[in-house]
C-alpha cells in the first residue's frame, strides 16, 4: 500500500484504517461493519504483498459522523 495522503487525516475525527485478513471476503466483512457505524470511503477490492501471507484492504472514516443512532 502507498502512504497515507495527508488529507485523509488533516481534521480531528478522519482515520484511516488499513485491515490485514487471511482473505478478501474477510476483509470486506469488517470494512462493511465499519461503514454501518461511521462514515466510511469503502473500497471493493483487496491487495496481496508479494511474500506476505493474507490480504490488505485500507479504508478512510469519518468518525465525526454517527450513522447509527
Amino acid at each position: 500500500m502507498g502512504p497515507i495522503n495527508e488529507a485523509h487525516v488533516n481534521q480531528p475525527g478522519l482515520a484511516v484504517v488499513e485491515i490485514a485478513a487471511h482473505d478478501d471476503q474477510t476483509a470486506l466483512t469488517i470494512q462493511e461493519l465499519l461503514a454501518t457505524r461511521w462514515a466510511t470511503a469503502t473500497t471493493d477490492r483487496t491487495t496481496r504483498d508479494p511474500g506476505q501471507p493474507g490480504v490488505r484492504l485500507r479504508c478512510y472514516l469519518d468518525v465525526r459522523q454517527n450513522l447509527t443512532p
